[in-house]
């Protein structure tokens, strides 16, 4: 045999890591700038939602009323050429109302599905936690499956497909809080803060020169990104490399919650999972194919922050999971 022929029981060197495109990259990082034309102040929530979509998860919006969530996700879907749906959650609304149902047709003496609203690109949950939980549990199929089945007929969803939920944080009569099982499959949850001065300030004076936000358009708002960009995009964070050492820092972060003594409820191996796609994605928005630790602590609180639950005496006592999750994470050790 040939002195050049293979050893088969060597071990062949890591492959180099895949390098992000960057006419993608700036694409997607343009997307940004275009929300930014209406919605100000709130470029982390524009960063999580790209994530989410290059993730393909889907996202918990919580936030204060009038803080902007309805007209983020609008010009979201402006930006990218997306098309969105709204549903304002009721206690009345029936699970037929989001998913669509079977309508007998007299002329045809056969029965038609008729599409609801959730066959859309991103759909818009307006205050989720206040329909019942059977109408809550209609998205799951949706959400895990990326499909809807109707009469045991199963019809896919477009892709990309992407479910965005609020939730308002004052005012909790007449809601039904989202069990545990169904916030464990929201990707990540993002916090939409009050502005600052000097953004609220920016606000006013935009409406001030005639502002509309029900006219997008009007506001210079246009496609960046396009569907097709964005799938190319995700093909590409799925090529993002993370070492064993950084990705056993993930589970280590999220097996420290399960030790937590402020907590009764730690991250799933699924939290474990959706940590391990945000930070990839953050890493190929940040251009490096491959992960940081950093990445990891970036996400850690958006990707982990709806997956913990708190003991009743630690709120008691005025812990937050935000300081847990602090605390978690100044306790693991961070690979070098």
């Amino acid at each position: 045999m040939s002195d050049q022929s293979p050893s088969w029981g060597a071990t062949a060197p890591p492959a180099p890591p895949h390098q992000p495109s960057e006419d993608l990259r700036a694409a997607l990082g343009a997307v940004r700038t275009e929300v930014a034309k209406a919605v100000v102040g709130q470029d982390a929530a524009v960063s999580g939602l790209v994530i989410a979509l290059l993730c393909r998860g889907h996202v918990l919006l919580e936030g204060v009323p009038g803080v902007a969530k309805t007209l983020l996700v609008r010009a979201l879907s402006a930006a990218l050429d997306l098309d969105t749906k709204r549903v304002q959650f009721t206690p009345d609304l029936m699970p037929g109302d989001v998913t669509g149902s079977l309508v007998y047709d007299a002329r045809t003496a056969e029965f038609s599905f008729r599409a609801g609203p959730v066959f859309t690109n991103l759909l818009l949950a307006d205050e989720i936690n206040r329909t019942p939980p059977k109408t809550q549990a209609s998205l799951l199929e949706a959400m895990e499956e990326r499909q809807v089945s109707i009469d045991g007929t199963p019809r896919p969803l477009p892709d990309p497909f992407l479910v965005i939920a609020t939730q308002n944080p004052v005012e909790y009569e007449g809601t039904y809080t989202l069990p545990e099982a169904q916030l464990d499959r929201f990707l990540l949850k993002l916090v939409l803060p009050l502005p600052e001065r000097h953004e609220e300030i920016e606000v006013l004076t935009r409406h001030a020169a005639g502002f509309d936000p029900r006219d997008l358009a009007g506001a210079g708002l246009r496609a960046v990104a396009t569907p097709e960009m964005l799938a190319r995009a995700r093909a590409e964070v799925g090529h993002v490399q993370i070492a064993p050492d950084v990705l056993g820092y993930a589970v280590d972060v999220c097996r420290a919650t399960r030790q937590s003594p402020s907590l009764s409820l730690g991250v799933s191996p699924r939290g474990a999972t959706a940590l391990l796609a945000t930070s990839r994605a953050w890493a190929w928005l940040s251009g490096r194919g491959y992960v940081t630790p950093d990445d990891v602590k970036a996400l850690a609180h958006p990707t982990l922050r709806h997956r913990v639950q708190l003991r009743p005496e630690a709120e008691l006592e005025g812990v937050s999971t935000e300081s847990v999750l602090d605390t978690v994470l100044a306790s693991v050790p961070v690979p070098r």
